[in-house]
Parts: structure tokens; sequence; C-alpha cells
């Protein structure tokens, strides 16, 4: 580093001052940062703002000022001193240096930004930026984008508050960036407003209109993908979902282009999962949330938007993410509510959304940790379920039975199926697919023991006793079925080969776990522990589990709690099935 006395620097300022901007070497501008920086470790920033703005230095000031910007930016992050001399040092640079060279030192700051100086950094450099923005002559949708995607990247790294108490503490400044962030782009936004109705746009205005609408689409996926948005909050981020939702189409951008019919025109925008990402965002914000609604076009129907927003729940509910499944719940909610109740036809379910969709909601159900999610997950997909018309609903319905391999699922089809043969001897409401023909395809997946006598009852339990259940009813409820020989007949040769074999697997699981529950007592009664426990977690469950917990790790007293529950459920499920058999003698009776 080069030292020089006060005489020397004043003979290198009176050198500057005298010759070309073009002869400067780089040796004079690194001289010119070691200067100032030298002056900002002194505390001496008042000194350097009377040098900045003397006139008779302007001259080296626009050629060289503009390496000072990362000295004086460390400085104003700090916060260890009085800022006003370094912030009026930078104003004066971003509006006497050249606004390239200045573009292209901010945005290398910005690039280096330290992790812990995020937020800091980047509302101290905001309204200067957009200073230098103003100031370029040509080029400045360019930069306008360079600055927008430096400055969203730096904002994906700062968490997303979770909940409302972290939205309020803003700890790590997102609120806040995300408000300075908006503020800065509404300049542009409304240069794009006037020129679009004015005059022809040109390539320059294409290009800014494009640069906000990247800066809005990665805005909607992040922050606003992963944030707990509520109109009934108006949080900060809150407050930024409406400026996003604004500035599209005050920069002529549909909205029901950009959902219904956007290919990946402008495929420079981002890659396809991410782009679908943000339309996810976005159908989540206006139909959900209902921000810009009323400004949406009414000519769309409920089944359209259904379909096409199918993507984006799809898309959802396939995240793992607590905020993307929430949104894709709501969404979909949403979406089903206006459609008629028993419309949607069969052939949807060719469509690819219309199968991903329940098979995305299913394992949510099934594997989701957290209740309130699978609360939600059940209540849409009865909602789903309802909007299918007759035909649909048994495709879908065999469809689920066929590859659900869950219990608790099948046991929920079960239901729906029994409610869906209630329905359908309603009057008016007869069809082949509940009372006819195609319904014994169903009955042959409901009535159906897939392991045969090996099957374990406790673990396909809800199913079965669901399954019981629908034949009692059916049983009971039988004229309408009746009417059909063909159906009748088959009917019952199903039911008595499902409840033969029933019985057959209720036999060899009472003497099984029988067996056990007196090994385990004479086990306890004889104290026999290490030896005996041995023994016995061989020969005690070979595969049972409850809960995915092993009989075999669980205390003696545990072990004989889930024994004995084991025999009071094949107990229940043999007084079904004596009762399925009552009922049939007595309706032998009557007929006869």
């Amino acid at each position: 580093m080069l030292m020089v006395n006060e005489d020397g620097v004043d003979d290198i300022i009176q050198r500057w001052r005298n010759i070309p901007a073009e002869e400067l070497k780089p040796e004079d501008y690194q001289q010119f940062m070691i200067l100032g920086s030298a002056c900002l470790d002194e505390g001496d920033s008042e000194q350097l703002l009377k040098f900045i703005q003397d006139e008779k230095n302007q001259g080296m000031v626009s050629s060289m000022g503009c390496v000072l910007l990362t000295p004086l930016v460390t400085e104003v992050v700090k916060k260890e001193r009085i800022l006003d001399p370094c912030q009026a040092v930078i104003t004066h640079l971003t509006n006497t240096c050249r606004p390239n060279d200045l573009l292209h030192i901010l945005l290398e700051i910005i690039d280096g930004t330290d992790p812990g100086a995020i937020s800091e950094t980047v509302l101290a450099l905001v309204p200067h930026l957009l200073t230098v923005l103003f100031r370029l002559d040509e080029r400045k949708a360019a930069g306008v984008g360079l600055a927008l995607s430096a400055l969203q990247e730096q904002l994906s790294r700062l968490p997303v508050p979770y909940t409302h108490q972290q939205e309020e503490a803003d700890a790590y400044g997102l609120s806040r960036c995300c408000t300075a962030l908006a503020a800065f782009t509404k300049p542009f936004v409304e240069e794009v407003k006037r020129k679009d109705g004015n005059c022809v746009p040109t390539a320059e205005d294409e290009e800014l209109k494009t640069e906000l609408l990247k800066f809005c689409m990665r805005s909607l996926r992040e922050p606003l993908l992963e944030a707990e948005l509520n109109r009934d909050r108006k949080s900060a981020l809150w407050l930024f979902a409406v400026e996003i939702m604004v500035t599209l189409p005050a920069i002529r951008e549909s909205l029901s282009r950009l959902l219904f019919f956007s290919s990946l025109r402008k495929s420079t925008l981002m890659d396809n999962s991410q782009f679908t990402e943000s339309r996810a965002c976005l159908a989540y914000l206006l139909f959900v949330q209902l921000i810009t609604i009323d400004s949406f076009p009414a000519v769309f129907s409920p089944v359209f938007v259904l379909q096409h927003n199918m993507e984006y729940i799809n898309q959802l509910l396939s995240s793992k993410k607590e905020s993307h499944l929430l949104k894709g719940l709501a969404l979909f909610g949403k979406s089903l509510e206006s459609v008629p109740d028993n419309s949607l036809p069969v052939s949807l379910l060719e469509v690819k959304s219309f199968c991903s969709v329940p098979q995305n909601l299913r394992q949510l159900l099934i594997d989701c940790p957290m209740q309130h999610l699978r609360e939600s997950g059940l209540h849409v997909f009865q909602q789903f379920i309802n909007k299918l018309d007759a035909q649909a609903k048994h495709k879908f319905f065999r469809f689920m039975l066929k590859t659900s391999n869950h219990a608790g699922v099948e046991s929920f089809i079960v239901k729906n199926i029994r409610n869906q043969i209630e329905f359908s001897m309603k009057p008016g409401n007869a069809n082949e697919w509940f009372l006819g023909m195609e319904f014994l395809s169903l009955v042959g997946l409901v009535l159906c023991l897939p392991q045969g006598a090996e099957t374990d009852l406790l673990s396909r339990m809800d199913k079965i006793m669901e399954s019981l259940n629908l034949l009692r009813f059916v049983l009971i409820r039988d004229k309408e079925l009746r009417n059909n020989k063909g159906v009748w007949e088959e009917l019952c040769r199903i039911k008595d080969e499902y409840l033969k074999m029933l019985r057959v697997c209720i036999s060899i699981s009472r003497g099984y776990y029988s067996a056990e529950l007196k090994a385990l007592k004479e086990d306890q009664k004889l104290k026999a522990k290490e030896a005996r426990d041995a023994a016995r977690s061989t020969r005690l469950v070979k595969s049972l589990t409850v809960k995915h917990e092993k009989v075999s790790n669980m205390s003696p007293e545990i072990q004989h709690q889930v024994l004995q529950s084991a025999l009071v459920t094949f107990d229940l499920m043999e007084s079904l099935i004596v009762r399925i058999e009552e009922i049939t003698e007595e309706k032998l009776t009557k007929l006869n």
C-alpha cells in the first residue's frame, strides 16, 4: 500500500485536478480509494464529504469517486458512527460519477453482501440504485433487470417469517426489504404505464416490461409462496403481495393470460417448475385471498377455472413444505366451491392433473404428520368426490381401491360408495354405476381380502368394518338391487365368498392372538424375563405393527392391551357377520 505524507497528498490531488480522466491509471484509482478509506478509518467522514463536494475536485470525483462506494457502504452498514456524512458522500457520488461505473460497483457490492448484513445492505443501497438507474441514458431496462435480480437473490437468502410474531419482529429485515423493493419498482411501473398509453412501445419499453414481469414472478415464488398471507391481517408481506398483484395489470400483463394461456413464451423468465410455482401463488392470491379479483374477467366457467388451477394445485400438493400444502389445499377447495355437485364428467379423470392431485392428496392423508393439514385434506378430498358425476365417482372409487393400499383411505372410499348407493336409490337418481351391472366391479374390490386367509385383519380393520357396514346396508335396502336378478345373484355370490373367507381369517387370527395372550400371561406369572422375552419376541408377533411400533418392543402391560384389543376387534367383526346372516335369513323368509 502506497503511503505518502500530507504534502505528498496535496501534490497528488493537484495532479489529479490537472490531468484528463482518460490519462488516469489503475494506480490512481487505488490511491484515491486508499485516501478515502483512510478518512473513514479515522472517523473523519466530514472531511471526506467536504473534499468530495469541493467544486475544484469534481473532475476527479466524477472519474474515480465510484471506487469509494464499497468502503462507504461498509461504513453505513456497520452503524457504528454518525452516518449522515457517509450517506451524503454516497448521494453525491451517485449523482456525479458515471452511471455505468456506479451500477457495476453497486451490483458488485450487492453480490458480495455479508450474510449477516443482507437487509442493512439492501436498504442502504436501494435509494442510490434508483438514482443511478434513472441517470442511465441507454440500456436502462437491462440495468433495472440486473439490479432487481441481484436484490432478489440476496432476499432469497433471508428466512421467511413463519408466525405472526416473527413477521412483526422482522428480525432479519425481510419485510422491510420487500417494502423497499416495492417502492423501488414503482417509478418504472409508472414509466411503463405512461408510455403504453401515449405511443407505440419501443424495444426498450418492452424490455423494461419483461424485467418487471420477471421481478413479479420471482417475488410470487420467493418470498410470497413461503409466507403466511391473510387478508384479515395487513402485514408487510401481505401489502407486498398486493403490490405485486397490482403491478401485473399495471404493466399490461393479463392475469387470465398468465394463469390460463401462458406457455413459457418468455422462457427466459425461469425454469418451468419455478414458473409453475409462481403462477400457483398467483392463483392462490387471486382466487383464495381475492386480491384484484374484482378486475378479473367473469367469463370463465367454474369448471374451466378448476381445470386450469389443477396444474398449480398439483405443484403445491407435491411439495413437502407446510406453506405450499396449505396454499394448495386452500386453492383446491376454493376452485371446487363454485362447481355444482355431481357435475364433473368422467373424461376429466383422463387429464393428468386430475389423476395426480388425488394421489398427492392421498399421500398427504397417509404420511403428513400435521393433523390440521390432514383434516383440511380430508375435507377437500370429500369436496372433490362430491363434484364428480356418477360415472366419474365409480371410476375414481375403483382407482383408489386398487392403488391406495391403505385401510384408512379405503375405508373412506367404501363409506362414500355406501352413500352413493343410498343417493342412487332416491327417486330420479337411479344409475347403472351404483345399482346396475357396473356396480359389481366395485363390490368385488370392496369385498376382497388381498392375502386371503393370511390377511392381517388388524391392519385392514378400518376397511373390513366399513365393508361389513356396507353389506348390512345393502341387505336392508335390497329392493332396488333385487329388481335386477343378475346383479343381485352375483352380489350374493361375492358376499358369501367374502364372509366365508373372513370367518376363516377371524378364526385363525383369534387362535393366534389368544395363544399369544396366554403366553404373555404365563410369562408375567413366571417372571421369566430375559430368557423368555427373547423366545417371546421371536414367537409373539412376526409382522404385527401398531402405528409402526412392533408389539414385541412394548412393555408387557401395553402388549396385553394390544392383544386384548385385537380379540375385541375380532368379536366386533364376527357380530357384524352374524347380523348380516340374520338379515339374509329374514329377507329369505319374507320372500318365501
